[in-house]
């Protein structure tokens, strides 16, 4: 039993060193990004992946733009569309959750969700698509470690920079490319808008998608993003 207890022990150790190692990683990229950009994400790189087992010589589409070379409306247009609150929260909007967890309760499903930019940032960054628990979980501690090290400013730049706008088609500049062959500082208001209503499903669209879905949700963002607040 001594021996069993011992063992159980130091496999607790090893567990609690290794957990904190990966929290120091994290950390690590997040303190190097403040001011340097990153390369890829893990969704990218488990992206190109998948496409390369049918197309092996296959490249995303990804171009690095700085901040002030992305067009102000699709700033708003995102912000509208993804974090109303991003500028005052602090990681987490508490206030959105409880909403759709009460939507969820009365659906009998989860219908809704409620994952700010910043959270959005971590998961893509970092995190494999699969849903567990203990990724939610390294999703809220990478969340805290982005809002502490890096400004508002700087996550919402990474975000444009990484998020994915079809299949193989990552950041606003190569959105912009690909769906309206502009580059993304030249975006109007409704073309900022179309995109941001294209992120929660982007590989469903293509550069000649016109849904029902898709006019009526770019109609909603249009109306809010002049009350969208930017960094």
């Amino acid at each position: 039993m001594r021996r069993f207890l011992r063992w159980t022990w130091h496999a607790l150790l090893l567990a609690l060193i290794a957990l904190v190692a990966v929290q120091f990683w994290f950390l690590a990229h997040i303190w190097y990004w403040a001011d340097h950009n990153p390369e890829s994400s893990a969704f990218m790189r488990a992206r190109i992946s998948i496409i390369r087992e049918d197309e092996p010589g296959a490249r995303l589409a990804h171009r690095w733009v700085p901040y002030n070379r992305i067009s102000v409306h699709l700033k708003q247009a995102v912000i509208a569309a993804e974090d109303s609150n991003f500028m005052s929260h602090s990681g987490f909007d508490w206030e959105a959750m409880q909403k759709a967890y009460e939507k969820n309760v009365r659906e009998g499903e989860i219908v809704s969700g409620a994952s700010t930019i910043s959270q959005q940032l971590a998961k893509n960054l970092f995190l494999p698509s699969s849903r567990t628990w203990w990724r939610k979980a390294q999703e809220g501690a990478i969340t805290v470690m982005l809002e502490m090290l890096l400004t508002k400013r700087r996550i919402f730049e990474i975000y444009l920079n990484v998020v994915e706008w079809g299949d193989g088609v990552y950041g606003a500049e190569a959105a912009a490319r690909y769906h309206f062959g502009m580059l993304a500082a030249a975006l109007s208001p409704e073309q900022a808008a179309r995109l941001a209503a294209m992120l929660p499903s982007p590989r469903s669209y293509t550069p000649r998608s016109d849904t029902l879905y898709l006019q009526q949700r770019t109609a909603d963002i249009l109306s809010h993003m002049r009350h969208a607040r930017i960094p």
